[in-house]
Parts: C-alpha cells; sequence; structure tokens
C-alpha cells in the first residue's frame, strides 16, 4: 500500500486530538436531532482545518458537510453522533448510570462520528502534502438512531457527484462488511377514545389502551404469516396513568423492516390495517403518523475487499492483558451469542473466540447475510459505492446497543478501535486517489446494482425532519 505509512503515522502523531473529541462527546451524550454540542464541536475543528462548512443540509439544524480540495475523485466520509435514550453509564466494568435514565453512547457514535473524521482530515493532509487531486468530504449526520438523518440529507441532494463512501462502526471485530441491513419503515400508532369512571361508569368510557393492546395482539399473530426477514417490534409510549380511568389516549411506536422495500411496505400496510381494525373494534379512532425509514445497505464488495486488504497490511489490533481483563469483567454480564457468531460464520477457533476482546483481522464472512438492524447508511450507499467497515471497539460478548457498549467507548479499547478504523478508511480513499481503475472497477458494480433495483426514498415528501434552532451556531 503506497500511502500506507504516511497515512498511519499522521494518524499516530495527531492521535490525542482525535480522542479527546470523542472522549468529549461521550461526556456529553445528545439524542436524535438535537446533537448541538458534538456537530458544532466537529465543524470548528474541521474549519480551523481549512475546510468550507455548510450547515442546515437535509433542513436539519445539526447536519453539516465539511469540503476540502477540487477535483476528481470526491472522497466521502460518512460520521455519526447521536446517542441512544436511558444508556447512560460509567467508564467502568460493571454496570451503573453516570445519570439514571439519561443518554448515552450505546451504539459508539463518539466513536464513529469522530474515527470518519479523523480519516478525513488524515486524507486531506495526505493529499495536501502530496499534491494530489482530489475532494474530501466528510458528513457530520445526525439521527441515526431511528431519526434517518441520512435520508433527509439525501433527498435534499447533499449526496451527489461522490464517488466513493466510507463508513465504519464500533463492533466486536474488525471486518470489511459484504452484507446488508434490513429496510426499515417507523410509525407511530396513536388511539383516541373516550374517558369514563372505570368501575362507576365503564360502559361510558371507549378505551384506547384496548385499541393498542388489540393492535399489539394483531400483529403478534401477522409473525407467523410474514417472510423470515421480517421484523416488527414497538414500545408502548402511553396507555393511561390510573388503572380506574379509562384511558382515553394510548400511543405506540412501531418498527416494521424486511430487505426489500416491496416486502416493507406491503408489510407496512397490513400493520396499519390491522391498527384500524383494532380502531374498529373498540369504538374508537387511530391515527396513523410516519416517522421515518430508511432502505437496505448497498454494500460494495471491490471497497470491501480494498478495505480488508488495508487491514490485513496494518495487522490486527493488540490489546493489552489490562484491556483484555476489563473486558472480560464486562462479558460475565452477557450470554454467548456472539462466539457462536464467531465460530460459525467467520470459522474462528473456539479458543480464539472466547477471548474477552477479538484484534485480529477477519475476512469478510457476511457476503449475502443482511443483518436484522438497520441504518440509514443504507440510503447513502445508493448515491456512490459504499463501504462499511467493523472494527473491535467493545468486549466480545457485550450486545449492542447496552451499558456494555458505553463502558469501552472512552477507553482505550475504544480508542483503538476508532483510531485502527480511522487508519483503514484513510488509506483506502488514499488508494482510490492513486488508482483510478480501481476506483471505476468499484463503480461498474455500483452502475449493474443500481440498474437492477432503482433506489426510491422511503420518506414520503410530505414528511420533515424535526425543527430545531442550533443554539451554539
Amino acid at each position: 500500500m503506497q500511502a500506507k505509512k504516511d497515512i498511519a503515522d499522521w494518524l499516530d502523531e495527531h492521535q490525542l486530538r482525535f480522542t479527546r473529541m470523542s472522549d468529549k462527546i461521550w461526556d456529553n451524550p445528545e439524542l436524535q436531532f438535537v446533537e448541538f454540542k458534538a456537530s458544532k464541536l466537529q465543524a470548528d475543528f474541521l474549519a480551523a482545518e481549512g475546510f468550507r462548512i455548510t450547515w442546515d443540509l437535509g433542513g436539519i439544524s445539526t447536519a453539516f458537510v465539511a469540503e476540502w480540495g477540487s477535483g476528481k475523485p470526491v472522497i466521502a466520509f460518512a460520521g455519526e453522533y447521536d446517542a441512544l435514550p436511558g444508556l447512560s453509564q460509567k467508564d467502568q466494568s460493571a454496570p451503573e448510570p453516570i445519570s439514571q435514565g439519561e443518554a448515552g453512547h450505546g451504539c459508539g457514535h463518539n466513536l464513529l462520528g469522530t474515527g470518519c473524521l479523523a480519516a478525513a482530515v488524515a486524507f486531506k493532509a495526505w493529499l495536501q502534502v502530496g499534491g494530489h487531486a482530489g475532494t474530501v468530504r466528510y458528513y457530520g449526520c445526525p439521527a441515526e438512531e431511528g431519526g434517518s438523518g441520512k435520508v433527509f440529507m439525501g433527498r435534499a441532494g447533499a449526496f451527489e457527484n461522490l464517488d466513493a463512501t466510507f463508513n465504519w462502526h464500533p463492533w466486536y471485530i474488525n471486518s470489511a462488511m459484504k452484507g446488508s441491513l434490513l429496510s426499515v419503515n417507523r410509525y407511530y400508532f396513536r388511539f383516541k377514545g373516550r374517558t369514563a369512571h372505570a368501575a362507576a361508569d365503564p360502559h361510558s368510557g371507549r378505551s384506547a389502551l384496548d385499541a393498542l393492546e388489540l393492535m399489539n395482539i394483531g400483529v403478534n399473530y401477522l409473525r407467523e404469516h410474514v417472510t423470515d426477514d421480517v421484523r416488527l417490534h414497538y414500545a408502548i409510549l402511553s396507555g393511561g396513568l390510573a388503572p380506574n380511568v379509562v384511558p382515553d389516549y394510548a400511543e405506540s411506536y412501531y418498527y416494521v423492516r424486511a430487505i426489500e422495500p416491496d416486502n416493507l411496505e406491503d408489510v407496512s400496510q397490513r400493520v396499519i390495517r390491522i391498527a384500524r381494525g383494532a380502531a374498529m373494534m373498540t369504538d374508537t379512532e387511530v391515527e396513523v403518523v410516519y416517522k421515518s425509514g430508511s432502505t437496505r445497505v448497498l454494500s460494495n464488495e471491490v471497497l470491501a475487499d480494498l478495505q480488508f486488504d488495508v487491514m490485513s497490511a496494518l495487522g490486527g489490533i493488540d490489546f493489552t492483558a489490562a484491556e483484555q481483563a476489563y473486558a472480560a469483567e464486562i462479558n460475565e454480564n452477557f450470554g454467548d451469542a456472539n462466539f457462536n457468531t464467531l465460530v460459525e460464520r467467520y470459522g474462528v477457533d473456539p479458543a480464539a473466540a472466547a477471548r474477552p476482546l477479538i484484534g485480529e483481522v477477519l475476512p469478510s464472512a457476511d457476503k449475502g447475510y443482511v443483518s436484522p438492524g438497520s441504518s440509514d447508511m443504507g440510503d447513502m450507499s445508493w448515491y456512490a459505492p459504499c463501504s462499511m467497515l467493523q472494527t473491535a471497539t467493545w468486549a466480545s460478548r457485550a450486545a449492542a446497543h447496552s451499558w456494555g457498549v458505553v463502558a469501552t467507548g472512552r477507553t482505550s479499547i475504544g480508542h483503538k478501535g476508532m483510531m485502527y478504523a480511522a487508519k483503514v478508511m484513510a488509506i483506502a480513499a488514499a488508494e482510490l486517489a492513486l488508482s483510478p481503475a480501481l476506483l471505476e472497477r468499484a463503480r461498474q458494480e455500483f452502475e449493474k446494482a443500481i440498474a437492477r433495483t432503482h433506489y426510491v426514498c422511503p420518506i414520503p415528501p410530505d414528511v420533515g425532519p424535526p425543527q430545531h434552532e442550533h443554539p451554539l451556531r
């Protein structure tokens, strides 16, 4: 790899700048669409590095793009910085929130966004010193966790004219992803009835909670009659406050997932019909509110192979005995699901898979595999060739979206995985700049894929993102 040493050395030299940024975002977790501190921190940093900043992409006050350079290729790095609700956790190996019920970085987005930013700045430095042509874009993307920020950004034209996109995700292994993620629709179902005294006057009431529960029962029966890829999950947001009062309002929040958009739409409409049937049965009304959605990921195998080659040349991540011991304490709180995945899908030796931290490079074992999760990176992947990287930043048994992920996000474990990801993405970008033929191969693969299946934005034109004035700009 011609660019390997210069970029790796630069990132090693500047590591403290990026780990401090990541820790600051970890210290100040912000939920979707209100990532004011994180977005301002990153935009100010990039402006000081000579990037041109454009805010309010897709009508979102915390979305921005930072651009440097000119000409081809135009290489993008897509960062994220939103946290998850209710996952506050100290940077320790036992579960204990910093503040009960508050947010925490249970998907490692403090690392994800900063790692992509570090890659963009390192790639820019390499272009600048070497006198290479090219344009670097870093996208500050809000609301990945259920808000579909990138979908709104793409709908507004933010991802036009890209030649390649890199993204990575904190994980428990090092691998270049060749699989996909599910498409998803998200809905609020709001039932309205008539209140009454539940004991003295029950016949006068029309229970919104009854309607909501009947809907949930209907959806649970639906699970038997959908394809294997479909996932249906919900949370009850409101169902009344006192058992002796017939509730006149109840609300649920649903995720409907499937691989292909056509199947997703079919199942979504069936769920909506179940909701309307539940309202009819209870003599209530239901309002269906579409919140957001995203499309399955279109992984580019040429770029994935490139990132695997870069990882193989760099070698894996060396974790210390102290880091392994810390992760082992976290693992005691979780089951063996990741162990089975390592052994069965990746072919890792059981003894190696039993380690608390998995630092070696694993080949892409997920070609054709569709993860049951979802991400708005899927929608960005339909604008240009895209590769999503995974690197080890948390304990080998820790579940995604859990306190166990937060617990390593501010430690040397998370920092090592983040800087490793930055090196891989920046070196891969440099290789594309040095090899137009390689970039053309990635483009040809992408063109064939979108010729087979045309992208359609999943969010209706009349649905927009929540509006929040950015108080720090």
